[in-house]
């Protein structure tokens, strides 16, 4: 039901009421009366914007066109009939016949009233419906030939038609009841009604609908058809009722339990401040005590106490209270300002890195620099340092002996696997379970704002869908940004100048350049097989044998033993391979004495193979028997190695395959190497012709290995020169180099840890390029020794120091 019912019934009674001519509510036998009345067959037209006039019905129009306040005018004057019908569309002002529907309702006009405005307010009743057939006049105002429409008779006995016309009665009061804006004399009217079709007209007319519907509804001559039409909307109605209903219900229900709240949280306050018992303001009188001795600047400062106020009108019961509160309370327990002292005893720091590592020279350096220019200059922003290099070397347990030479705090943060960049920077505290970022939680926990900081495998952060870590550490290391850090969760900047950050990493390819750039990037190579017995001497194994609650007298390795573990059961650049074999052999002595055996505590190389099992054995130098093997050494993830590239040829046409599982750079060195041979076929003495006569195979062992790389280039040409010749290479000769197409041979990396492979199986001489003599220089003197090196900058002499003049046993004849 609509507020045009309300209007009906409250707006135009008291000026209806004197009026005899109205009827309000018309009578069955009144209806029959009204459908017997004859009306003229030419009718003036008013349109209606907003409304569909129903037979019977009463409804108020106001007038405001030019052309309808003339034919009301004129109607009233006269007969007082007039034909209204609904525009199709109720925004045009000056609506032509095609404009309007061709069913309307005859009416006739009750009363005019004449507005302040100058508009007319004219109260109508329907009295039958007609359909336009043609329109006769336009000026001044529509008027059009019309057929009067049937109204059919409704045949009251039949029991389905009562219940539907109850129905409608009964859905109608229901929703008068249950609608707020629907005065209550609407259910008086609706009761009295007894005849159906005006029952069903005057619901239609005053139903919220619509025009488009209740046209519909006008036009439809079957009152069966009408009824369902009514009884569809009714029902709708009411749900939409009751859904409106329930929710106004429970919010009223809500806002009464809110309001029974507050005022029982006042008179628990009033009560409080009686006892002088207020948790709240303890809470707030507490923080403001411990505000006065923090030290953070002004801008701090004035955002605390501005969300200290904030707290103190919150209401204690509310979720925010508690949010606010763990915000403060995280404020408060930040140390802004505090630095712990730093040692600035060089001998100290030198002494205790000496002892928790052995080696690693560059990064003591590095560490003793800077507290030389701590100690001269007092204060200086913390350098931001990556330690590169393979696992195992150590790179996490140096970040904690820098912290004790230094006499800082310590934090590791691990960041492998980390793909959420609200780790990082921290989430804003309005969401549910906010909380800063990794960083500042660590220096809550630290109590100190320059500590020594590791950032644990940087190399293996993640990009997830929530954001790159990566790029959020661009200003957690960046020296020119990070005094001023921003973290989601505290709102505020952060000082982390003074913080030692320490990252370490396998990989620096995986590192995004910008983040590679701020950091100073520090070699940890691999451990020589000196270095490792060192280790497992001074650390390894006295760190297990207190493990595994044994004495030093009931055990000892000597340099011998640990040398053949060390070269027998691990392969790596670290020492954790080896820490884990030193456990193994404590844990046999720990069995041994809690067993009650019998034993000797020295622990010989005859008895790893009891313990420890068979050892595998490092790839040791051969011999120079076959044309066409040379040695090559290759830097791998866990250290040098050394490795064989072999060669062979047949009779063919110049075909060249490769095996042992090489990579693309590998494999251009080949096809380099052989192209050069051809190009310089004097060089060892053969014609140019040979080379398409013969096929040639190149493979390196271990074909379940990956290999690639430039720096087999000298190997490959040095072997494919000694096929092709049958001359024997230089016995216990090693080499390593990039060549190109010139002839030229160019320099490689890994120098230190393949030199040290070429030690270890027993190479007396290595060619290298010329300008890799510089890190031979760096190399300590004591691991060269009983090591010549020939240094070249050419293919040719490559071959000349390589190839002897003596040919192999039963040499190829190549022709």
């Amino acid at each position: 039901m609509s507020e045009i019912f309300k209007k009906n019934i409250l707006n135009f009674a008291a000026e209806l009421e004197a009026d005899a001519e109205f009827i309000p509510l018309i009578t069955a036998e009144e209806e029959e009366n009204m459908n017997k009345q004859k009306f003229p067959d030419e009718l003036a037209i008013l349109p209606l914007r907003n409304n569909v006039l129903f037979p019977g019905v009463v409804i108020p129009i106001t007038v405001g066109r030019d052309k309808s306040i003339k034919l009301i005018q004129d109607a009233n004057k006269g007969s007082k009939i007039i034909g209204v019908v609904a525009q199709k569309d109720s925004q045009n002002e000056r609506p032509e016949y095609v404009d309007m529907n061709t069913v309307g309702t005859v009416a006739q006009i009750i009363r005019l009233l004449t507005m302040p405005d100058g508009s007319s307010t004219v109260i109508i009743q329907g009295k039958r419906r007609f359909e336009m057939v043609h329109p006769t006049e336009t000026e001044p105002y529509l008027k059009a030939k019309v057929k009067m429409l049937e109204e059919p008779k409704v045949d009251e006995s039949n029991q389905e038609i009562k219940v539907m016309f109850k129905s409608i009665k009964d859905l109608a009061l229901q929703i008068i009841e249950e609608s707020p804006n629907i005065p209550s004399e609407a259910s008086f009217a609706i009761g009295n009604i007894d005849s159906p079709t005006f029952l069903v007209n005057f619901v239609s007319s005053n139903m919220n609908a619509d025009v488009k519907k209740k046209q519909g509804m006008l036009e439809e001559l079957d009152i069966r058809k009408r009824v369902m039409m009514v009884l569809e909307h009714l029902t709708l109605e009411v749900q939409m009722l009751e859904m409106r209903n329930d929710i106004h219900s429970k919010v009223r229900k809500d806002m009464d339990r809110q309001q029974r709240e507050y005022f029982l949280q006042q008179q628990m306050k009033t009560i409080q401040e009686e006892l002088g018992d207020n948790p709240q303001e303890q809470d707030v009188v507490e923080m403001n005590k411990r505000a006065k001795n923090k030290k953070w600047d002004e801008v701090v400062d004035k955002l605390f106490f501005k969300e200290l106020d904030k707290l103190g009108r919150m209401n204690p019961q509310g979720a925010e209270y508690t949010v606010q509160l763990n915000y403060l309370d995280l404020m408060l327990d930040l140390p802004w300002g505090e630095y712990s002292k730093d040692n600035l005893d060089l001998k100290r720091a030198r002494k205790i890195l000496e002892r928790d590592h052995y080696g690693l020279e560059k990064v003591k350096e590095r560490i003793l620099e800077y507290l030389a220019v701590l100690k001269l200059k007092g204060n200086m922003k913390s350098p931001i340092l990556c330690f590169y290099g393979p696992p195992g070397v150590g790179k996490t347990s140096l970040g904690k002996s820098i912290a004790e030479a230094l006499g800082r705090k310590y934090i590791r943060m691990s960041l492998g696997g980390l793909h959420d960049e609200s780790e990082i920077r921290g989430h804003r505290k309005t969401y549910i379970g906010a909380m800063p970022g990794r960083i500042i939680q660590s220096l809550k926990k630290a109590e100190s704002s320059n500590p020594v900081f590791v950032l644990d495998e940087i190399d293996k952060t993640g990009r997830g869908t929530h954001g790159d870590p990566s790029s959020a550490l661009l200003e957690v290391l960046d020296p020119e940004q990070n005094h001023e850090f921003y973290d989601n969760y505290i709102e505020t900047e952060y000082d982390l100048s003074r913080v030692m950050f320490i990252a370490t990493a396998n990989n620096l390819g995986t590192i995004q350049g910008p983040l590679r750039d701020r950091m100073e990037i520090i070699e940890v190579n691999g451990y020589t097989i000196e270095e490792k017995i060192e280790i497992a001497k001074r650390h390894l194994l006295p760190k297990q044998i207190k493990e595994h609650g044994i004495t030093k007298k009931d055990i000892s390795i000597d340099k011998k033993t640990l040398e053949k573990v060390v070269e027998e059961y691990t392969s790596e650049s670290g020492v954790r391979g080896l820490d884990k074999m030193v456990a193994k052999v404590v844990r046999n002595r720990a069995r041994q004495i809690a067993m009650e055996e019998k034993f000797t505590p020295k622990v010989t190389t005859s008895d790893l193979f009891d313990i420890l099992g068979a050892g595998r054995g490092r790839t040791k130098y051969d011999n120079n028997d076959v044309a066409g093997v040379v040695t090559g050494l290759a830097w791998t993830s866990v250290g040098g190695d050394i490795l064989f590239i072999e060669s062979s040829i047949t009779k063919g046409k110049g075909k060249l395959t490769l095996t042992g599982n090489l990579g693309d750079v590998m494999k251009e060195s080949a096809v380099i190497a052989l192209e050069y041979l051809k190009a310089h076929s004097t060089l060892i003495g053969l014609e140019q012709d040979v080379f398409d006569k013969h096929n040639i195979h190149v493979h390196v062992p271990e074909g379940a290995t990956p290999k690639d790389g430039p720096s087999a280039g000298i190997t490959m040409l040095t072997s494919l020169a000694s096929v092709f010749t049958q001359r024997k290479v230089k016995k216990n000769l090693a080499m390593t180099g990039e060549i190109t197409l010139r002839g030229e041979v160019l320099p490689v990396g890994g120098i230190k840890e393949k030199i040290l492979a070429a030690k270890r199986a027993r190479i007396k001489e290595i060619i290298l390029c010329e300008k890799n003599r510089k890190d031979i220089d760096e190399i300590k003197a004591g691991y060269l020794k009983g090591l010549t090196f020939h240094y070249v900058k050419t293919m040719e002499e490559v071959l000349e120091i390589a190839l002897t003049k003596q040919k192999v046993k039963n040499p190829i004849e190549i022709t």
